[in-house]
């Protein structure tokens, strides 16, 4: 079982290893290409347009319940994801002319692919967690959590971002300094994940079909008889896909759109789009103004708070709507507080103190703790709903990040809401 786990874990690290690595490599990237710090609103475009994956997925799920062969799509997905970081290692800096202008177009090609295999996993990894037991998704969720937390340490590794403020002629200016190793390398970093990520799902597959051959315990058998164990997953014995595709062509016994799993999915949209599109927009914003150490500490500090808060729900799952509801509350004080520092950049509260500092770091912290735990626990009461539960909750997984980054996009892009603090400069003097 604890291979199982394992596996799962770095299986779910390829859902969104691919977005995430080009994120935080982003301040590499933007020296090199032509488009420079228009870069990140390209990204956001191209990310967004990565939902043709989830619709597609949704429309034949719509159209023709059970012929979706999931994990057949998951491998090709994992494939396409793996040769295009492969591609992108070796070409990303290359540029092609056009009307007279130098684009990076094959760098906007292999990140719209990437983020296509990205989206879509939302909405075909998440489903095939009902062919296993409910503790799974936690350990999915988990793995989630990595494809965050690895790329930010290596990315730190590599020196991103880091800078010295020198005097010229009188005048105190920010020197980069060169990264520790090139973009390339970070790209072939991003393809060894891709593929440890495809590989944990092959081992995955071939555990799976090996327990189907495994004759049944017969105090199992007697439990589900008696009533003891009436859901098929509980048995730790994964669901074969002839039986996920029977669940799906079935009518429920009773209709999964009730008033309590309704509020679990908006909570689920509302989490995610505070979570990965609100508050990532404005991150650097927030933090920028205080130090870049203080920037640096709230992006890993808050990814190892990630995968954390998921490990914590192997042990706790919060059932209570209203208990719920207060995490929410709660994340949500910490959200405000997060927006309204990034509002007021480049002069927030507490500059200059080390009060100021700290209070930052914990918000990110605990704001990304609470959300991502909520997260597991919401999937984790869907997983009980059955796999049709799981395709929605990947879809409003996706629909809340999209309308997150949609509604940040022209705040900080065009309307320019946010206004960036200047290195080595007294902003607030």
């Amino acid at each position: 079982m604890a291979v199982t786990h394992v596996l799962m874990a770095l299986f779910a690290m390829g859902s969104w290893v691919s977005v995430n690595s080009l994120w935080v490599e982003l301040p590499v990237v933007v020296n090199v290409l032509p488009e420079e710090w228009n870069l990140p609103a390209y990204l956001s475009v191209l990310i967004a347009f990565g939902n043709l994956g989830p619709i597609a997925v949704t429309i034949t799920h719509h159209c023709a319940p059970g012929r979706l062969n999931e994990r057949l799509i998951i491998h090709i997905i994992q494939v396409l994801a793996v040769v295009t970081a492969a591609f992108l290692a070796i070409f990303w800096s290359h540029t092609v002319t056009v009307a007279g202008q130098e684009r990076s177009i094959p760098f906007f090609l292999f990140t719209f692919v990437l983020s296509f295999v990205c989206c879509t996993s939302n909405v075909t990894f998440l489903p095939l967690m009902f062919r296993y037991p409910p503790q799974y998704i936690r350990t999915f969720f988990i793995g989630q959590g990595l494809s965050a937390l690895f790329p930010c340490i290596v990315a730190l590794g590599q020196g991103v971002g880091k800078l010295e403020c020198k005097s010229v002629n009188g005048t105190t200016k920010p020197e980069y300094l060169k990264e520790n190793f090139p973009a390339q390398n970070f790209f072939w970093f991003l393809f060894v994940m891709l593929t440890v990520s495809a590989l944990s799902f092959m081992a995955l597959t071939r555990r799976q079909t090996a327990q189907m051959h495994i004759p049944p315990d017969p105090d199992n058998t007697s439990a589900a008889k008696s009533g003891e164990e009436t859901h098929p997953l509980h048995n730790g014995t994964p669901v074969s896909e002839q039986q996920v595709q029977l669940e799906e062509q079935q009518p429920p016994a009773h209709s999964f759109w009730t008033l309590h799993n309704v509020y679990l999915l908006i909570l689920l949209a509302l989490s995610n789009a505070l979570t990965n599109g609100v508050l990532p927009s404005v991150q650097s914003f927030t933090c920028l103004p205080y130090s870049t150490m203080t920037f640096h500490l709230s992006v890993v500090l808050g990814n190892i708070a990630n995968p954390l808060a998921c490990f914590l729900a192997m042990f706790f799952i919060l059932k209570s709507v209203s208990g719920l509801s207060f995490l929410t509350i709660t994340g949500g004080v910490f959200a405000s507080y997060l927006m309204a520092l990034a509002a007021l950049s480049p002069c927030p509260p507490l500059l200059g103190y080390s009060s100021g500092i700290a209070l930052v770091v914990l918000s990110w912290i605990l704001f990304t703790g609470i959300f991502s735990y909520l997260k597991v626990v919401i999937g984790t009461l869907l997983h009980e709903a059955g796999h049709s539960a799981l395709l929605w909750c990947g879809i409003f997984i996706q629909a809340g990040s999209l309308i997150g980054a949609l509604v940040m996009f022209p705040l900080i892009n065009v309307y320019h809401v946010f206004s960036r603090a200047q290195e080595c400069v007294n902003n607030c003097s």
